[in-house]
C-alpha cells in the first residue's frame, strides 16, 4: 500500500473549519430554536421566506441550496405546523408558490434575534476588518468552488 505523501492537517484545511464552524453555529441555532419548536432545517427555509415571501418550491430550494424533493418534505412539515401554506401560481398553474402564514411571519421577530446573536458570538474579540476580509474571502471561495461544480 502506497504511503501517503502528505495529510491534510485539520487546523489548515479550509474544508474542516468551515464545517466546524457552520456546525457549532447550528447546534447553537438549534438550542435557541427548539425554545419555539423549530429545528435550523424550518429555520433555512423560514430565513429565505421572510426575505422574499411567496417563492415557487424550485426558487425557494434554488435559495436553500437543497434538492427539491427535500424542500417538498420540509415544506409539508412546515404547512403541517401552520407556518406555511401552498398557493397556485396565477399565471402558471404548474407552478406552485410557498406563502407565510400569520403564525410563519409572527416568527421572525421572535427568532431573527437569535441570528444576530449568535453572529455576535461568532465574531467576538475579532477586529471588525478581520471580519470584513473573512466574509469577503469566503464569499470568493465559494463562488470559486461554484465554478468548479458548474464545470463538472
Amino acid at each position: 500500500m502506497a504511503k501517503l505523501k502528505s495529510r491534510l492537517d485539520p487546523e489548515v484545511s479550509v474544508g474542516y473549519q468551515v464545517r466546524l464552524c457552520h456546525r457549532r453555529i447550528d447546534r447553537l441555532l438549534n438550542a435557541y430554536l427548539a425554545e419555539h419548536g423549530i429545528g435550523s432545517g424550518f429555520w433555512y427555509y423560514l430565513r429565505i421566506l421572510w426575505q422574499q415571501d411567496g417563492l415557487t418550491q424550485k426558487n425557494l430550494s434554488d435559495a436553500v441550496n437543497v434538492a427539491e424533493n427535500s424542500t417538498v418534505v420540509t415544506v409539508t412539515a412546515m404547512g403541517n405546523r401552520g407556518l406555511v401554506h401552498r398557493v397556485r401560481d396565477a399565471f402558471d398553474r404548474r407552478k406552485v408558490r410557498i406563502s407565510l402564514t400569520k403564525e410563519g411571519r409572527a416568527l421572525e421577530s421572535k427568532l431573527i434575534p437569535y441570528a444576530h446573536r449568535i453572529n455576535e458570538i461568532a465574531v467576538e474579540g475579532i477586529d471588525p476588518a478581520d471580519v470584513t476580509i473573512c466574509l469577503s474571502v469566503l464569499k470568493r471561495a465559494a463562488n470559486n468552488i461554484g465554478k468548479e461544480l458548474d464545470s463538472l
